[in-house]
């Protein structure tokens, strides 16, 4: 009996079972369907942010800007420059397809767009700059979410006048010289460009004039080009050429013997700071010499990139008393076992006196840097403003702080022998805009007279 009523039972579930699987199928295929729908169909716009304010267009002007859809992906940017009836396609940009039910193009897309109205063509005056940026949704009749910008501008094709008032006279490899000039619009970029290398410049306080610092490296070879430059709000730029009387200089000799025992007593020391360093004495020696050096120097030029506007030294810069051990530029050939095995330029001089001697600011500066650099040890960098830097190092100990502003002849830190020395001495040293230039100017008070003070005092 319960045999039949089971046999009787069975169709029933059964069919209960395949209502169930029919159901739950449907349901699962409404369910994909609406996350395809979700996905495909989704309406999050793209977002567009321009990285820099424009308001001038005239030569070369770059725009960065970024374009964010975090859920389809872009599709296409557009940029487009109009007046009345003259319009240029600045940038068309497009990408294919990636997939369906995830991600179809890119979440983030950057570029640096390169605007010259001039070569486009364009009058001064009024014209508008148009962004549209798409994304992959199928919504909007499957052209996809749209992100629109105007940006109303003015088209200015006329450089700026540059007029120079002074520019050095004579120069030599390692040397330094000022620009004093006038520009016929406030400029959003100026300085001196020799040769391809900038070095930008500042506001004279009080006067509609500027300054700019410049100086050559201590291997420099005659410039093929040396003009004061400025850039107007629109990317117009304006120069004006100057001559300069190119002078040589002998050049300085060095060797220093390498031991075994200055090694095995310094190396140490870069152990803590560079634990990659691996094989002899030798070669552990050729690492920090030459590798070591260059990331060293590269990191001084960064941080001479930047200065103050306004110029916080006066007269002539002041030499620590003690004798002279290394100058500027030596030549340093290195011997080890009998035999040389590299060959660096010295781009400071060496002062030494008693030991842990008083280091002093050589003129009134604000303390950029108080770290340990490497072949320079415990160092001290001073901002001199308007690209003009002293640096001190070898230090034992640091008396001051970073951010400080210091006067002249402020102690600042103590002789010592850190990094690649090999007595207590200050190795001290004097750049411009990230050049190493000659202390020896600058110590003279005659020089800063005849090539400064004496101009800025005439205008």
């Amino acid at each position: 009996m319960a045999r039949r009523n089971r046999l009787r039972n069975a169709p029933r579930r059964s069919s209960k079972f395949l209502k169930y699987f029919f159901v739950t199928l449907v349901a699962a295929t409404v369910a994909t369907a609406a996350m395809a729908a979700y996905v495909l169909f989704e309406r999050e716009a793209p977002e567009l942010v321009l990285e820099k304010d424009l308001h001038y267009l005239g030569g070369t002007v770059e725009l960065p800007l970024q374009v964010t859809d975090r859920k389809s992906g872009v599709r296409s940017i557009t940029i487009t420059l109009s007046q009345n009836d003259t319009t240029a396609e600045l940038l068309k940009k497009t990408f294919p397809r990636q997939a369906w039910l995830t991600t179809a193009g890119p979440n983030t897309v950057s570029e640096k767009v390169a605007i010259d109205a001039r070569a486009a063509g364009f009058a001064e005056g009024e014209a508008e700059l148009l962004f549209s940026v798409r994304d992959f949704s199928l919504n909007n009749l499957m052209r996809g979410n749209h992100t629109k910008k105007r940006i109303a501008v003015i088209i200015d094709t006329t450089p700026p006048r540059v007029s120079i008032h002074h520019a050095q006279r004579y120069i030599r490899p390692g040397g330094s010289g000022i620009a004093i000039y006038t520009v016929s619009e406030p400029p959003a970029r100026h300085g001196v460009m020799i040769d391809s290398t900038v070095f930008p410049g500042a506001p004279l306080p009080g006067k509609d004039q500027y300054i700019a610092y410049f100086a050559l490296p201590w291997d420099a070879e005659a410039p093929r080009s040396t003009v004061v430059f400025a850039t107007d709000a629109a990317g117009n730029e304006g120069t004006a050429p100057f001559a300069t009387n190119f002078r040589t200089v002998a050049e300085k000799r060095d060797t220093l013997t390498i031991s075994d025992q200055f090694l095995q007593r310094k190396l140490p020391e870069f152990h803590e700071h560079y634990p990659e360093m691996s094989g002899t004495l030798l070669e552990q020696f050729l690492f920090l010499n030459n590798q070591v050096r260059v990331e060293n120097d590269n990191f001084i030029a960064q941080i001479c990139q930047t200065s103050e506007p306004n110029r916080l030294w006066s007269d002539r810069f002041l030499r620590m008393p003690g004798a002279k051990r290394g100058g500027f530029p030596d030549q340093r050939t290195y011997v080890y076992n009998g035999e040389v095995v590299d060959v660096q330029t010295h781009l400071g001089v060496d002062i030494a006196s008693t030991q842990h001697a008083s280091i002093r600011a050589a003129n009134r500066g604000k303390v950029v840097f108080t770290d340990y650099l490497g072949i320079y040890g415990n160092t001290v960098i001073l901002d001199h403003g308007q690209g003009v830097f002293s640096l001190y190092s070898h230090l034992s100990s640091y008396e001051t702080t970073l951010g400080s502003l210091v006067e002249k002849d402020e102690p600042i830190g103590r002789t010592g022998v850190s990094g690649m020395a090999g007595g207590d001495h200050l190795h001290f040293s004097m750049l411009v805009h990230g050049i190493f230039v000659s202390p020896l100017e600058w110590w003279d008070q005659n020089w800063i007279d005849i090539n400064i003070q004496n101009i800025l005092n005439e205008l």
